[in-house]
């Protein structure tokens, strides 16, 4: 078996992402008919490309855009638009508008399971047995046998049943999976973001990464893992990437909790996958608690900040994330809503309150895109306490790096610095001979 390193596509090496759950963005209503009146609501997204940009992000990561009944990943038709969002007319527009910007864009594939009114499961609830797609699902029949208006038990996704589970041994989903991505592909996207990717087996993927990849060499697939062997899910799945959840988790909690030690020992993880790829990293998406609202001293928001964009990883930011927004995730229906929320008209209608996190956001990026090496630099942990640490970013080509230092303490405080020759970024921050001083809760970026 081949370990050679995944590279991904080439342009994916100076992507960063703005991720974008659409439905809450645009204000759709919670719960929709798939096959109701188009709003022609996705030109709302359209004028926040320019916010992109002036963020330092080159990427749109879009949440579900396919019809559904309510949060979109409940799909009933991959090929159409939801009618909350608007037709593939608007979707179209978007497309070209992000092309004329340079902006990339992945589409949100939900191909784990459907919605209960999906066509393909309406066909089997109305023909039973002998529906053409019934080999889509992993169905139950009663023993008495079928009988129009007798529903079958299914395999559905983590208990809830209004999310029928496909059935990805068959070649029927096979088939359409691979089709459906490459359906838009065609139409100008560049790239998925497969969710539940770690609910799908490996085979599966690879079947449909292969065949996608014939038309389309250069689309990017990113799939969704919490936990697990993220490396043998994408050479396993012939991926590009998946989520860096280890990251995410060690990130907000350390920081919190003043232990980074937990930190460092996640850098040492996220050193060993990318001698295997370059993982998604991110500190907030539409499925978690807002790192805002992880942190209770938002002065390490800024700490969050430097290792997202300071590591190795492909980067996204959620949108609000940018201006500090709050928003807590619950384990309740609508417990996602609020960290979906709707976006003004305009970028200019946004508080100027979280302008100052916004300006920290361009000041990393910016410091990124001048060190793209940083896409696949293996961090390595040059000393660490409880509430200190150093970190090292190296060329993997050799001859730049970069140092990394974060401090949780009350005082000012000296950290090794071997080598450091400037400080890039960071308030208040100075050297002292081989040693960064910063100030109480104090950070760093530094040359070395």
């Amino acid at each position: 078996m081949s370990t050679a390193r995944v590279e991904g596509p080439a342009w994916v090496r100076d992507a960063v992402f703005w991720h974008v759950y659409p439905l809450g963005f645009v204000g759709a209503e919670k719960a929709g008919d798939p096959q109701g009146p188009v709003v022609h609501r996705l030109p709302h997204l359209v004028g926040w490309l320019d916010h992109l940009l002036a963020l330092g992000a080159n990427g749109l990561l879009l949440g579900p855009v396919f019809a559904s009944q309510t949060h979109g990943y409940d799909t009933v038709d991959h090929r159409r638009v939801d009618p909350r969002l608007g037709d593939d007319a608007d979707l179209d527009a978007l497309l070209a508008a992000a092309r004329e910007k340079g902006v990339r864009v992945l589409l949100d594939g939900v191909f784990n399971h459907v919605g209960r009114d999906h066509w393909a499961f309406r066909q089997v609830l109305e023909q039973g047995p002998s529906a053409s797609t019934a080999s889509w699902f992993r169905l139950r029949w009663p023993e008495g046998g079928w009988q129009p208006g007798v529903e079958p038990d299914y395999d559905d996704f983590e208990g809830h049943h209004h999310l029928v589970a496909l059935d990805h041994s068959s070649p029927a989903v096979v088939d359409h999976v691979a089709e459906v991505m490459s359906h838009w592909l065609d139409r100008g996207v560049d790239g998925w973001r497969l969710d539940a990717a770690y609910a799908v087996p490996t085979a599966f993927w690879a079947q449909v990464a292969d065949r996608v990849r014939e038309r389309h060499p250069d689309a990017y697939l990113l799939g969704e893992v919490i936990h697990g062997d993220y490396a043998g899910v994408v050479r396993e799945g012939h991926l590009d990437a998946v989520t860096q959840y280890e990251l995410w988790k060690a990130v907000w909690s350390s920081l919190e909790e003043g232990n980074l030690w937990e930190l460092s020992h996640a850098l040492g993880r996220h050193a060993e996958f990318l001698d295997a790829f370059t993982p998604q990293t991110f500190v907030g998406n539409h499925d978690v608690t807002r790192i805002a609202s992880r942190l209770s001293d938002e002065r390490h928001l800024a700490h969050a900040l430097v290792v997202l964009l300071g590591v190795g990883g492909t980067p996204s930011v959620y949108y609000g994330d940018e201006h500090a927004y709050r928003g807590v995730k619950e384990d309740r229906e609508g417990g996602d809503d609020d960290v979906r929320p709707s976006f003004p008209a305009a970028p200019e209608e946004l508080s100027p309150v979280g302008l100052p996190v916004f300006h920290r956001h361009q000041e990393l990026v910016a410091l990124r895109r001048r060190h793209r090496w940083l896409h696949t630099a293996r961090p390595a942990v040059v000393a660490v306490e409880n509430r200190r640490l150093v970190v090292a970013s190296e060329d993997p080509s050799g001859g730049e790096r970069l140092l990394l230092a974060l401090s949780l303490e009350d005082e000012e405080v000296a950290l090794e610095a071997p080598g450091a020759r400037e400080v890039l970024a960071g308030d208040g921050a100075r050297l002292d001979g081989d040693r960064v001083v910063l100030p109480p809760h104090g950070w760093a970026v530094l040359a070395g």
